[in-house]
């Protein structure tokens, strides 16, 4: 198990919650009711609305985005060109565990 702390864009409260090697930062969030992530297109990343934020070091330990990731990260008003990810296109890894990621604000709901 790899656990997980979502933070609400205030940064005053947090969930945290584990979830299984392979498993979104999405799937995880919407099984575990985090507040802010809709995952309104259920992960076929054509939304946005499970945009986070992830800071250092937990960038470096993460695939780089794609180039499809990014067109449609841009076109959120909560975008962020350092840490802005879909948590839909971030799969659990050992190195991940104790990450700790913000929900954007404005994802939809």
């Amino acid at each position: 198990m790899v656990a997980v702390k979502f933070f609400q864009p205030d940064r005053t409260s947090e969930k945290a919650v584990d979830g299984a090697i392979g498993e979104s930062l999405m799937r995880l969030a919407l099984n575990n009711n985090v507040d802010g992530i809709i995952g309104e297109c259920g992960g076929e990343m054509s939304c946005a609305t499970c945009q986070i934020y992830v800071d250092e070091p937990w960038r470096e330990r993460i695939a780089v985005q794609s180039s499809d990731e990014l067109d449609l990260l841009e076109m959120s008003n909560a975008f962020s060109a350092e840490r802005s990810r879909l948590a839909c296109q971030i799969r659990l890894t050992d190195d991940l565990d104790d990450i700790e990621v913000e929900v954007a604000p404005g994802n939809g709901g």
